[in-house]
């Protein structure tokens, strides 16, 4: 006889269904798991044993084979404890066979029988409903699951609950999903003194969903204005909410099975490795371009990255997704995120300053953002140079508009955006190319000559032109206008020049 029930198997954000078949045989006692498990899968058998004598239910004195179908899939993770101890027990005559294979289960088993939290309900729930099974797995994991809604979540604490639940002696109660966290925010851009042209431009990036990179001398301002990014962002959608809260659940980032509204905002220190930025490591997981998926990749210190890290962004910033290719697995992971990075004008920062510079000035402001290659560069859409402020200008009152007011005129902007865009599948004028970009951010005649002029002067490759004229749609939206016009041109391609090095 062989008992067999289900779970899932995780590639990048896609979960594939597993068939955890459990045989009994004659032969001396053991207990056998194949199905290319690895090593965290092989312990199991002694949880499972663990579990079962806290229980007091003996293994039978015959051959346990589990199998894990398809066998040619990678098995990784503790979360496979749960199934291989149902099968088991569905294979002893405790648990009715035809219960368990309509469930679809994950879960670590504690030595005491107690279920252990495990990353990836969400995206396992998922798939439950596109099976049509019910999904079992701890109660801590049950809130996060239930946010799918099309199938049923049942958490226990221990596998007794479960045991009782599957024979109908106490069953469980439907989890409900976890609390909605709406974005709360203590940070405003009043708190930035002066920077007028950088709070513009923070709009502007915001509205549009555009790449932005800033220069300026330490201490200027540049962290304290990325870190006020998110308190003009509007709140994720409900659909952009459960994409980034799948990626977060494959991390194990959801706190208590909540679903947050705010946009993720990650800000990776420069000595983080290629793998810990586009994803890779044991089982290709995710990197900072994923987690920071529907928000904000903030890069400080941008040159001090390595070379091959900054060269790694190239393809996400353009496509929105990342290909981790690795020897052992090829993984497509989301990553549509706002690039905004900040950087020195040069290694000791006090390029402009004839005082405080050093004396490799101005080789040194060269060599240093020459770290960064043009293909990269070219990629954001506002580049601008953060002045220092003045010390005696900080004991002025704030100025300029609160984040509130701000986060308002970029929430009507991404309206308008969304109005125009529906269909098309896309969200914000960062993401217009071709016949689309020519028909809704084509400037007015005068607007035209000067975007034509100014490319020719400056150089503009065309990549760099059509983000001129993204750039421009946005500034127009923010304007209410219909048309891109002359000042809306003039404001995006002030965004393009930043003097000195980065001509």
């Amino acid at each position: 006889m062989v008992a067999r029930t289900f779970t899932v198997a995780f590639e990048g954000v896609e979960a594939r269904r597993v068939e955890v078949q459990c045989a009994l045989t004659p032969g001396l006692p053991n207990f056998t798991i194949v199905g290319l498990p690895d090593k965290a899968v092989s312990e199991a058998r002694e949880r499972v044993r663990a579990t079962l004598a806290a229980l007091q239910i003996s293994l039978p004195s015959r051959k346990v084979v589990i199998n894990m179908s398809p066998a040619d899939l990678p098995k990784a993770g503790s979360h496979f404890d749960l199934p291989i101890v149902l099968a088991i027990l569905s294979a002893t005559g405790v648990i009715p066979e035809e219960r368990i294979e309509q469930c679809l289960s994950l879960g670590e088993l504690s030595l005491d029988s107690s279920l252990v939290a495990v990353n990836g309900a969400l995206p396992a729930a998922l798939k439950a409903a596109e099976l049509g099974c019910d999904l079992l797995c701890p109660a801590a994991c049950a809130a996060e699951a239930a946010w799918v809604g099309a199938t049923p979540v049942f958490g226990a604490t221990d596998l007794s609950q479960l045991i009782k639940h599957l024979t109908g002696t106490t069953p469980l109660i439907q989890a409900d999903p976890g609390e909605v966290a709406m974005p709360k925010h203590t940070k405003c851009l009043r708190d930035v003194k002066g920077q007028e042209k950088a709070k513009r431009a923070l709009e502007i990036a915001a509205a549009g969903h555009h790449h932005m990179f800033m220069v300026g001398t330490p201490g200027s301002g540049k962290s304290m204005l990325a870190t006020r990014l998110p308190s003009i962002l509007p709140a994720l959608t409900p659909t952009e909410a459960l994409e980034t809260s799948i990626i977060h659940s494959l991390s194990g980032l959801l706190d208590e099975g909540g679903i947050s509204r705010a946009r993720p905002f990650r800000e990776p220190h420069h000595t983080a490795s290629m793998a810990a930025i586009v994803g890779g490591g044991r089982g290709a997981q995710p990197g900072e371009v994923s987690l920071s998926h529907n928000g904000v990749l903030f890069m400080d210190e941008f040159p001090e990255f390595p070379r091959n890290v900054l060269e790694s962004l190239r393809q996400p910033v353009e496509s929105g997704e990342i290909m981790v290719a690795r020897a052992n697995a090829h993984i497509k992971y989301p990553a549509r995120f706002m690039l905004v990075a900040a950087a020195n004008p040069c290694k000791c920062g006090y390029l402009p300053d004839p005082e405080r510079a050093c004396s490799k000035v101005p080789l040194c402001g060269s060599d240093y953002l020459g770290r960064i290659s043009g293909p990269l560069l070219d990629r954001f859409d506002l580049r601008f140079e953060v002045p220092p402020v003045e010390f005696t200008d900080l004991d002025l009152p704030p100025s300029g508009d609160s984040s509130a007011t701000v986060a308002a005129r970029v929430a009507a902007a991404r309206d308008v955006q969304m109005s125009r865009l529906k269909g098309t599948g896309m969200l914000t004028n960062s993401e217009l190319e071709g016949q689309l970009l020519d028909d809704v951010a084509t400037p007015d005649t005068e607007g035209k000559d000067l975007l034509i002029k100014a490319a020719e002067k400056l150089g503009l490759s065309a990549r760099g032109y059509h983000r001129v004229l993204k750039v421009a749609r946005t500034i127009a939206d923010l304007d209410h206008s219909d048309t891109v016009r002359r000042p809306h041109v003039a404001e995006a391609l002030s965004y393009r020049v930043v003097s000195g090095t980065l001509n």
